[in-house]
């Protein structure tokens, strides 16, 4: 097979409307699995009673869990455990979520343990408010350590956003598997398709390597 640079060109401006669909699909697995990595977190400080115990569990099943099975389960199996039926998109969201949700509970519930305690201790000293506390002293730092942790889990979500097209959402990877099926043009439409993937995800992993080592250096 001859490569056809029309056929590599051309495909750009048809993945328009499936790059935005992974992006709202990234950002909404990531703004609800940030959601879920705070409850994860404090669960995980506490460590004690009920709440400590499942977000425990949480964690270990699903950082042990296959997206693809997650994926797979929600959409197809949801409906019959609790009687409702979302649509592929939204359990694409959820799948991605549930597990990105794990490690992000792990990553904030390290930056927060890696504030030395002698910072707390001299809030303390000094008369802060556990308000003021949380807000000035320890939410900044933590905030910083996790940083090039929360730029690789945001590379991870963008690469696994390409799973949930095995259910329908029309994101990158599903609208370049609909055009190479189309035309037969499987190496110029994935090369492009993989184009926009790299743009996506480089910019981001270069990011969290300068985060990591500026952190390195101000330590």
């Amino acid at each position: 097979m001859t490569w056809d640079w029309a056929v590599f060109f051309g495909t750009f401006p048809l993945l328009g409307s499936a790059l935005v669909t992974t992006l709202e699909l990234v950002i909404a697995s990531l703004v609800l699995a940030s959601l879920i990595g705070v409850i994860v977190c404090f669960g995980r400080l506490i460590g004690k009673g009920a709440l400590g115990w499942l977000a425990t569990a949480y964690v270990s099943m699903f950082r042990g869990l296959p997206e693809t099975v997650l994926i797979f389960w929600i959409y197809y199996c949801g409906p019959f455990v609790f009687d409702a039926r979302l649509s592929s998109f939204a359990s694409g969201v959820l799948s991605l979520s549930l597990v990105a949700g794990a490690y992000m509970g792990e990553i904030f519930r390290a930056g927060v343990l890696a504030v030395p305690r002698g910072q707390y201790e001299a809030a303390d000293a000094l008369g802060l408010s556990k308000v003021h506390l949380v807000r000035d002293v320890a939410a900044p730092q933590a905030f910083r350590i996790m940083l090039p942790a929360i730029f690789s889990q945001i590379t991870i979500l963008t690469k696994n956003s390409s799973i949930v097209s095995a259910i329908g959402v029309a994101e990158l990877f599903y609208r370049g598997s609909t055009l190479a099926g189309d035309t037969f043009r499987y190496f110029e439409i994935f090369s492009a398709v993989g184009l926009v993937y790299f743009a996506l995800i480089f910019p981001l992993s270069l990011l969290s390597q300068r985060l990591e080592r500026t952190l390195a250096v101000t330590r």
